[in-house]
């Protein structure tokens, strides 16, 4: 494919992406809730399309394909923020200083962690947990597919939750 009509087709999906974004930014304010207005639901949504612009540009009703991709961001989003522990204000040590112990400490426990699970699934966890990505983008850096990088989250998941729950036998053989 020429450069002319890649250049083309870029500039026709950033000029019927742009046309829907006051409507985007609408439905992703009353979608979120945010006072903000959504902006990085609706830039989201904007990189998601834009990996396949064809399939955007060709579809029978580009709005609703795209309200459609705004809806599962935003659901992704909120889960995503769901799953955040909130950190209680303030300094969490009153200014004492560990020379860095401490965080040492829970990066060897990561590692260790880590190291308990099958290869792929601590790949998809640094990938996806650690470094931000998404699962697409895990799997592509691997070589697998979505639902294969998904499946090997839930797995490495369900270990680790194992791994770290606290065992009521543990306690019962310290007590007898």
């Amino acid at each position: 494919m020429s450069e002319s009509s890649t250049e083309a087709r870029r500039t026709s999906f950033d000029e019927v992406f742009c046309g829907l974004l006051p409507k985007l930014y609408a439905r992703a304010a009353a979608l979120s809730g945010a006072a903000q207005g959504g902006e990085d639901v609706v830039h989201e949504v904007y990189l998601k399309l834009a990996s396949r612009p064809r399939r955007f540009l060709e579809h029978k009703e580009p709005a609703a394909y795209a309200f459609s991709a705004l809806a599962s961001t935003t659901r992704d989003v909120w889960r995503r923020e769901r799953r955040h522990v909130p950190v209680p204000s303030g300094e969490p040590h009153c200014g004492t200083w560990d020379g860095g112990l401490e965080k040492r400490n829970a990066e060897i426990e990561a590692v260790r962690l880590l190291d308990q699970l099958p290869r792929r699934q601590a790949c998809v966890v640094i990938l996806v947990d650690l470094d931000g990505c998404t699962t697409e983008q895990a799997a592509r850096v691997l070589g697998i597919g979505r639902g294969t990088a998904a499946r090997y989250r839930t797995r490495a998941m369900r270990r680790l939750r194992r791994l770290l729950a606290p065992t009521d036998g543990a306690l019962d053989s310290d007590v007898a």
